[in-house]
Formats: structure tokens, sequence, C-alpha cells
């Protein structure tokens, strides 16, 4: 289900409340890959609710350059929402996601590969909250860039 941020926020008091465990990672998610959507299923795994904040167009291009994202906010967030293992998807303009992980809280908050706990933006509000932090491993050779690296040869 895609929701807005404070939607989102009113439905992980609810979670909560069940005694529900929520896990929250985010990205720009911008092709859809077979590396995603391990992660993804990875970070499912660790709670009871996967909940993906996606960047919005702007804070993709702020991020990545001019010439992404490749899709809409929209149409990612689309293809997320119907994920089997994402429960919820919500969009977010700045450029991290640390205002977004303190307006839910989640449990879990998970990170890929290319990142270690040190430098896991909103790792010290989760663990400050009692929450736990985890690395899951990327799929080898698995990435946007380098799908649109190999359109660009082909083109």
């Amino acid at each position: 289900m895609i929701l807005s941020r404070t939607e989102l926020a009113d439905v992980c008091n609810q979670l909560r409340t069940q005694g529900k465990n929520i896990v929250f990672t985010n990205g720009c998610f911008d092709i859809l890959h077979v590396g995603h959507v391990t992660y993804l299923q990875q970070a499912r795994m660790r709670g009871d609710v996967l909940i993906v904040g996606v960047n919005t167009d702007a804070s993709v291009r702020r991020l990545k350059g001019e010439s992404r994202p490749v899709n809409t906010e929209q149409d990612r967030a689309i293809v997320l929402d119907a994920l089997r293992s994402v429960d919820y998807v919500t969009l977010f303009d700045e450029d991290t996601p640390l205002e977004l992980i303190t307006a839910l809280l989640p449990n879990v908050l998970v990170k890929g590969g290319d990142y270690t706990p040190s430098t896991i933006v909103g790792a010290d509000v989760v663990t400050q909250h009692g929450g736990t932090v985890e690395v899951i491993p990327l799929v080898e050779g698995k990435s946007t860039t380098n799908i649109i690296k190999t359109i660009e040869r082909l083109g």
C-alpha cells in the first residue's frame, strides 16, 4: 500500500500496539532488478512488516544527476508496492531518509552491503529507540548503474 508519511506514521503506531516488528529500508529503486528483489525479500524476513521509503524524482536527480531517474516516482512506488515482500511504500523528498525514519521509528533498519552500520543514515535514531540496524549483502553484479551502462553500450 502506498501511503503518505503522516498516514504511515499512524499505521506504524497501530502496528507497534499489536506487537509487530517493523522493518524499514529506503532507496531510489529506479530500474527494479533481481538484486533489488532479493534484497527486499531478505529485508522482509527480518520482521513482520516491510516499509520501503522511495526517493522522489527531485531527490534522485540531486543524488544521481539530471539524467535520473529513468522511471518516475509514482511508477517506482507502484512497482515496489506490487512485490509480495513489500507491505508499505512511501515517498520522501529529502536527500536522506532521516526525517522519515524519525517519524516511523522502525524496529529494524536495513541497508545493502555497500553500507556499514556506521554509515547508515538514521541508525542512531533506531538504536536509541531499542531497534537494530542490519546490512544485507548485495547480489554480485546486479545494479541499476550496470543496467544503464549495458543499455547505453547496446544503443
